[in-house]
């Protein structure tokens, strides 16, 4: 029990390191949070133009999930105890403890996670993000088409753990009901493409 609460943590503090925010003051450019969709991820640092902060930012929250999880297995054989990491990185990211919790939508860091879990998993879920976005050109789309299908891919190509399937199932929750903005502009039609512009972000009150 001790060690599953050590983890689930350990792992929250982890994922509360936004990548996106800590490369873009490293680098001197605006706060994502401030332009685009206002999300502090991978796909909305691109929007910026610098696409090596945009791969900067894709590499650090993919690494904590995959951290996150990989620390949790070395400590601990328990289910639960990878279970609750992979939860707690996820939420993290979303609601960063060092950044006012907010937070990004959870895909890089999740998409960590997966590898964590199950490489095969991470595999058909990384094809099917790839065959959408191709097709459509929008991120969001791609990211909640993969965010769906990766907890039955996981149950079909791991069912040893189905402890771990029903974390995926909770993340892949998590991250649907945090697109749901971006649900709404792909609904009306007015979403952000993949590396579109982006514009800076109206202050409410205007």
């Amino acid at each position: 029990m001790f060690t599953t609460l050590l983890m689930t943590i350990v792992a929250y503090l982890l994922g509360s390191l936004s990548a996106a925010i800590i490369v873009s003051r490293y680098l001197g450019m605006s706060d994502p949070r401030t332009y685009g969709s206002g999300n502090p991820g991978a796909s909305n640092v691109l929007r910026s133009g610098r696409k090596d902060a945009a791969a900067l930012t894709l590499l650090g929250d993919a690494l904590k999930g995959l951290l996150a999880v990989l620390l949790a297995r070395l400590v601990s054989d328990n289910d639960t105890t990878v279970a609750f990491a992979a939860i707690a990185v996820v939420l993290g990211h979303m609601y960063p403890l060092f950044f006012d919790f907010k937070g990004g939508k959870g895909v890089a860091t999740a998409l960590g996670v997966i590898l964590g879990l199950s490489f095969w998993t991470t595999v058909w879920t990384l094809a099917i993000w790839l065959v959408v976005a191709f097709k459509f050109k929008k991120s969001s789309l791609a990211a909640l088409v993969a965010a769906a299908c990766a907890p039955f891919i996981f149950f079909i190509v791991q069912p040893h753990h189905p402890q771990w399937g029903w974390s995926l199932m909770l993340i892949s929750a998590l991250v649907l009901y945090r697109h749901k903005d971006n649900i709404k502009r792909l609904r009306e039609g007015n979403e952000l493409l993949i590396a579109e512009p982006a514009q800076p972000i109206k202050p409410e009150n205007q």
